[in-house]
C-alpha cells in the first residue's frame, strides 16, 4: 500500500493482555497504562476492570487526556469467575448478567462506548438450540441495560473444541445469535480475532464473509496447538514469530485484505476501523520489546497487502 495503514485502519491494544499483571482488576493499572497512552501508533486501548474507584478515576482522567478511544474487555471478569451467559441453570445465566451489568456501570463511568463480552462454553450438541436461546435471552438483557448509558455489547467469538470451547463459535453460530439480538436491540455488533480463526478451523474469508454486518471490531493476534505441553498452547496468544504460531505477517495481511473486501476497512480511507493486537507475553518476554514487534509486524503485513 503507497498509503500508510493509519490512513484506513486506528491501530489498538488489549492492555490486560499485554500486561497480564493487571487482569485481576489491580496491579500496575496506571503504569502500564500510561505506555500505551504515550505510544502514538496507538489509537484505542481496551482495558478491564479496575478495583479500585480511585485507580479507575485516574485511569479515565489519563484515557481523557490522551484523546484516545478506550473500550471495555469484559473477559477477565468473565473468565475468572466463571460466568456463563448461555447456562441452562437459570440461577447460573442470572449471576453472570448482573455480574456484567456492574461492567457496564464500570465501563459507564469510565466513558466508554462498547463493551466486549464472551459466550459461555459450550454444550452437548442437542442442547445447543436451548443454550442459544439462554444467550439471546442474556445478550439482549444487557443490551438493554447498556443501551440508556450509551454502550454497545460487542460478542467476541471464541473457539468452540481446542481451548475456551465456547458455544461462540464458529460463524454460522455468530451470524445467527447476532440476527436474533439484532431483532429487537439495536446496540450490538461482534467482534473476530484472527488468533481464533485457526482454532475455529476457519479461514478469514469463513470467519469474516458470513458476519460481515454484524462486525463493529477487530483483533489480531497469534495462537499454537501443536503441543499441549508447550506454554503456549491453546488460546494464549503469544507473540508473533513464536515457533510453530499460527499466524505471522503472511496471515496478518490476508486477514486485512478480507477485511477490506467486506467493507469493514474502507479502500477510500472514508472510515478507518478499528484493529487491536491481542497478545501475551510469555516466559518472562518483557512486554514491551513485544509490542514494538508487533507493531513492525503490522507494518511487515502492510506492505505484503495488495488491494
Amino acid at each position: 500500500m503507497d498509503l500508510p495503514l493509519s490512513h484506513f485502519i486506528k491501530p489498538g491494544l488489549v492492555h490486560f493482555m499485554a500486561f497480564p499483571a493487571c487482569q485481576k482488576g489491580e496491579g500496575p493499572i496506571l503504569e502500564s497504562l500510561k505506555k500505551i497512552l504515550a505510544d502514538e501508533y496507538f489509537e484505542v486501548v481496551e482495558i478491564t476492570w479496575i478495583k479500585d474507584p480511585a485507580t479507575r478515576a485516574a485511569a479515565k482522567a489519563m484515557i481523557v487526556s490522551s484523546g484516545i478511544d478506550a473500550r471495555y474487555g469484559a473477559h477477565p471478569r468473565i473468565l475468572s469467575q466463571r460466568l456463563d451467559l448461555n447456562s441452562l441453570d437459570p440461577a447460573v445465566r442470572a449471576r453472570a448478567v448482573a455480574d456484567l451489568k456492574l461492567g457496564i456501570d464500570e465501563a459507564a463511568e469510565l466513558g466508554m462506548r462498547d463493551y466486549v463480552v464472551l459466550s459461555g462454553w459450550d454444550v452437548a450438541p442437542a442442547q445447543r438450540p436451548q443454550a442459544m436461546a439462554a444467550l439471546e435471552t442474556s445478550l439482549v438483557e444487557l443490551c438493554a441495560y447498556a443501551e440508556p448509558k450509551g454502550l454497545t455489547v460487542i460478542l467476541e467469538v471464541f473457539d468452540r473444541d481446542i481451548d475456551k470451547k465456547c458455544l461462540i463459535g464458529p460463524a454460522a453460530a455468530v451470524d445467527e445469535i447476532a440476527r436474533r439480538v439484532k431483532q429487537s436491540r439495536r446496540n450490538f455488533g461482534v467482534l473476530v480475532d484472527l488468533s481464533h480463526i485457526p482454532l475455529l478451523g476457519e479461514s478469514p474469508d469463513q470467519a469474516l464473509r458470513p458476519v460481515k454486518d454484524h462486525l463493529l471490531h477487530a483483533h489480531i493476534g497469534n495462537c499454537y496447538f501443536k503441543d499441549r505441553s508447550d506454554p503456549a498452547w491453546g488460546d494464549v496468544h503469544p507473540r508473533f514469530g513464536y515457533p510453530g504460531g499460527a499466524n505471522d505477517a503472511k496471515e496478518i495481511a490476508a486477514f486485512l485484505k478480507t477485511l477490506f473486501e467486506i467493507g469493514y476497512l474502507k479502500a477510500d480511507g472514508s472510515a478507518r476501523g478499528a484493529v487491536s493486537f491481542e497478545m501475551k507475553p510469555l516466559g518472562g518476554e518483557d512486554p514491551e520489546l513485544m509490542l514494538a514487534a508487533a507493531k513492525r509486524k503490522l507494518n511487515e503485513a502492510w506492505q505484503m497487502l495488495r488491494l
